[in-house]
């Protein structure tokens, strides 16, 4: 395994981060435990989570990967050994059964305190902002709506404050974002240099794969000038990136078929697009997977790979691109298809 540091601190990441975000739902305890055992010794030692998982979000489900991992921690005695990342749910039709008060000081303290008490330990290493409160482009929207209205006022200052008194408390370790744009993460990092006694967000947990590449647009000249780490997610774009949505008969079990709503990375021209990466990758003796997977591995705005398996087969794969040097025939070729078609699933 090869390893990283999150930015500004001497924490030794693993450049693959294990994903939870099934665990719950389309995995059992049974078999999350197994992932996690087989992960730590494969050698990663981050692990990223949220109160909002599993996902699909359900009120019935709430938090119970959070749950999965605290009992694990528990059984193994294992949570020193794990760089352990979790995140606050932002305001959504989707997460009202689990807050409808933003990212207030209260909000804040109450979500520290019971991912705590799930994930059995007294402390985050890495605090995250699930998605940005205020009307801005995440999920799938390719551009920032200036015509929909806002009512977000900005508390930024009133968030970083929270944080560090959680810090002082040592209740969590760092902060970082997720689903955030350029003007998002530029006002935090501003922030914390005006005001210095604020705490600074280290990672930006955002998505990155051969199908969207859009954190280049903006996002990465700010991550290498100011040192905040890509954490990227869904490096296999749903599953798409595997190659098994490109059969006739979809894969049973496999996400996209299980929840259809799930078709950010999976419209006609992402389609295209998969279809050329996976004819690349069987050109070069690649499975399209592992060629995805080195793909991001290579960049240098990457701090975390965060990688997601519903079957220890798959695992394992993702795991082993870790070990993948890309030619740079296949560089060439994969720039050639994103020229062609650039960014088909924001």
């Amino acid at each position: 395994m090869k390893y990283t540091r999150i930015p500004h601190t001497s924490i030794r990441v693993s450049k693959i981060c294990l994903g939870t975000m099934t665990f719950g739902r389309q995995n059992s305890e049974e078999e999350a435990y197994e992932q996690m055992d087989y992960a730590l010794d494969q050698g990663i030692n981050f692990f990223d989570t949220a109160e909002l998982y599993p996902i699909p979000a359900k009120k019935e489900l709430y938090a119970v990967t959070e749950e999965f991992i605290g009992n694990w921690f528990k059984k193994t005695g294992n949570r020193d050994r794990v760089v352990l990342a979790t995140k606050i749910a932002g305001r959504a039709e989707f997460s009202k059964h689990i807050r409808t008060t933003g990212f207030n000081k209260e909000s804040l303290i109450k979500a520290v305190e019971g991912s705590l008490k799930r994930l059995q330990t007294d402390y985050i290493d890495l605090f995250q902002l699930h998605w940005p409160e205020r009307n801005t482009n995440y999920f799938g929207q390719r551009g920032f709506n200036a015509h929909t209205l806002d009512v977000w006022e900005d508390n930024i200052h009133q968030v970083l404050e929270t944080f560090r008194d959680l810090i002082q408390e040592g209740k969590i370790r760092h902060v970082g974002l997720s689903n955030e744009t350029p003007w998002g993460t530029m006002r935090f990092l501003e922030e914390s240099k005006v005001h210095q006694s604020l705490p600074r967000m280290l990672t930006i947990q955002n998505p990155y794969s051969l199908l969207n590449r859009l954190f280049e647009v903006g996002l990465s000249e700010v991550s290498i000038r100011e040192g905040i780490g890509l954490l990227a997610y869904s490096p296999l774009g749903f599953g798409v990136l595997s190659g098994k949505y490109l059969d006739e008969v979809q894969p049973r079990k496999g996400r996209i078929t299980l929840f259809p709503n799930y078709k950010r990375y999976s419209g006609p021209i992402a389609v295209e697009a998969t279809r050329k990466y996976s004819e690349l990758a069987r050109a070069h003796g690649l499975s399209l997977a592992q060629m995805s997977l080195a793909f991001v591995n290579t960049r240098p705005f990457l701090t975390s790979n965060i990688i997601g398996a519903t079957t220890m087969e798959q695992l394992k794969e993702n795991i082993e691109s870790m070990d993948i040097e890309l030619s740079d025939e296949v560089l060439d070729g994969i720039e050639e298809i994103h020229n062609a078609i650039p960014n088909p699933a924001p």
